[in-house]
C-alpha cells in the first residue's frame, strides 16, 4: 500500500512536498501545479455551465463578522487569529460569510433568486499537528465552495441540480459509485428546534426526490443546518467523504440577508452551502491513490513525452514537441543520450500516458511512433497524431462544440 500512498506518489512523480517550515501546507512543484490547474479549470467550466458565477472574497476578515455568523463560537479554537492595529481579525476557515456580504451589497428582488456564487476559497484551519496527514488533512487548502440563495419552493430543484452535477463530476474523474448520508442536528447548534425540524424535513425530501437512498447520521450536521454527505468509493473499496450540501435557515438571518418579496416586503432567503470535491488538495490525494499515479490522459500533468532516439533526431524531436504544445497538449521533451527503452521506462514511471518516439524514419517522413502506457503502439503522420491525442485528451467539461 505504501507505493500508492499519495505522499509517496507525490514524491516519486515530483508533484509536491511538505516540510516543517509550513506545517500542514503544500509546496506544489511544476508537475503537481499543472495537475492542480487541470482540476481547477475543469471545475470552473462545470460550475459556470451549471449557472454559478465565480467570486473572490478576502482571506482575512474582522472577528466581529465571525462572531455574528457563529463561526467564532463554534470554530474559534481552530481559527488563526491576529490583531491589526488593535482590531481583532481572523483568517477564514470557510467562505460563506463573505458570500453573504456580496449578496447583501445591494437590495435583491425575489425575481433574481436563485443566485448562485462559487469560489475557489483558500481557507486555513488550525488542525492539531498530530492529525495532519499529507493532502488528506492540512491546515491550508482550497475548497470548491458554492452558495445558493433561493426561495423555499426552489430548495428541491437546487438540491437536484447539485446532485446531478456531483454525479457527472465524480464519473468524469473515474469514480463509479458513492454513498449518501443525511447528517442531522448536532448538540451545539444555532437556531431553534422548529427551524431544524423544517430544515431536516426539507433536505430529506429533496434527497428522496433526487432518487437517493440515504443513511441518517444523528448529531453530525453543521452548526447552522443539516447536510447531505456524499462518500466516494475508490477502486480499493475505501470510502471518502468529499461532497456535501447543507441547508441553512440560520446564517442568512444572522448576517441580515434579505430580498424584496412579491408583496414588496422583506424576507430572508434560504441558503444552500455546497462543495463537490471538498478540499482540492485532499481530492487530488484521493485521485492519485485511486488511479495509483496513472492518471487518465486528460488529467495527466504531462500528457506526452517526445523522445529522440539518437543525437541526429534531437532537432526534429524539438520540432515535434513544439507542434504538440502548440496544439494545446502538455508536453515534455526527452533528448537525453539514453536508449529508447530507458526513456520509455522513465516516462511510464513518471505517469506519462503517451510517448512519441522520433527516429531517423520519423524525422524523414514527418511521422511519430506513439507508444501508449497500456502497451499499444501506433505510427501516424504528425498531423494525425496531434488530432488523435487532442481528441483523446479533451477535458470532459469542454463544451462539445469545442471538443472536435
Amino acid at each position: 500500500m505504501d507505493d500508492i500512498d499519495h505522499r509517496s506518489l507525490g514524491n516519486r512523480l515530483d508533484l509536491f512536498h511538505q516540510q516543517e517550515d509550513g506545517p500542514g501546507m503544500v509546496f506544489w512543484h511544476p508537475r503537481g501545479w499543472a495537475l492542480y490547474r487541470v482540476v481547477e479549470d475543469y471545475m470552473r467550466r462545470r460550475m459556470a455551465r451549471a449557472g454559478y458565477r465565480e467570486v473572490r472574497t478576502p482571506q482575512m476578515m474582522a472577528r466581529s463578522l465571525w462572531n455574528r455568523s457563529g463561526h467564532w463560537e463554534k470554530f474559534g479554537a481552530q481559527m488563526f487569529a491576529l490583531a491589526d492595529e488593535g482590531r481583532l481579525m481572523a483568517l477564514k476557515p470557510m467562505s460563506c460569510p463573505g458570500h453573504i456580504q456580496i449578496f447583501n451589497k445591494r437590495l435583491r428582488s425575489h425575481r433574481e433568486l436563485p443566485i448562485r456564487y462559487f469560489e475557489f476559497g483558500a481557507v486555513h484551519r488550525n488542525e492539531p499537528s498530530g492529525a495532519l496527514q499529507g493532502l488528506m488533512r492540512a491546515r491550508a487548502f482550497v475548497q470548491d465552495d458554492a452558495h445558493v440563495f433561493c426561495l423555499d419552493h426552489q430548495i428541491e430543484a437546487e438540491v437536484a441540480r447539485f446532485c446531478g452535477l456531483l454525479r457527472q463530476i465524480y464519473a468524469d474523474f473515474g469514480f463509479d459509485g458513492f454513498d449518501v448520508a443525511l447528517a442531522t442536528r448536532p448538540a451545539q447548534r444555532a437556531g431553534s428546534d422548529a427551524v431544524w425540524d423544517r430544515a431536516e424535513a426539507a433536505l430529506a425530501g429533496a434527497a428522496r426526490q433526487a432518487g437517493f437512498d440515504f443513511e441518517t447520521l444523528p448529531g453530525e450536521g453543521a452548526f447552522y443546518g443539516p447536510k447531505l454527505e456524499f462518500h466516494l468509493r475508490d477502486r480499493l473499496g475505501r470510502r471518502w467523504q468529499c461532497g456535501t450540501i447543507q441547508l441553512d435557515f440560520v446564517m442568512p438571518e444572522r448576517l441580515d440577508a434579505a430580498y424584496v418579496t412579491e408583496q414588496n416586503g422583506r424576507a430572508v432567503p434560504v441558503m444552500l452551502h455546497h462543495a463537490v470535491l471538498g478540499s482540492l488538495e485532499r481530492f487530488i490525494g484521493i485521485l492519485l491513490e485511486h488511479h495509483e499515479g496513472r492518471l487518465p490522459l486528460w488529467l495527466a500533468p504531462e500528457q506526452l513525452v517526445v523522445a529522440s532516439i539518437g543525437a541526429a533526431e534531437v532537432a526534429p524531436a524539438c520540432h515535434v514537441a513544439e507542434a504538440f504544445e502548440a496544439a494545446g497538449l502538455r508536453v515534455a521533451l526527452d533528448a537525453r543520450p539514453e536508449r529508447l527503452s530507458r526513456k520509455i521506462l522513465d516516462a511510464h514511471g513518471d505517469g506519462v500516458p503517451v510517448l512519441a518516439a522520433i527516429g531517423a524514419r520519423e524525422a524523414r517522413d514527418n511521422t511519430v511512433a506513439l507508444r501508449f502506457r497500456d502497451g499499444r503502439q501506433e505510427a501516424l503522420p504528425l498531423a494525425g497524431a496531434i488530432a488523435r491525442l487532442r481528441a483523446e485528451a479533451v477535458s470532459p467539461a469542454e463544451p462539445p462544440a469545442l471538443a472536435a
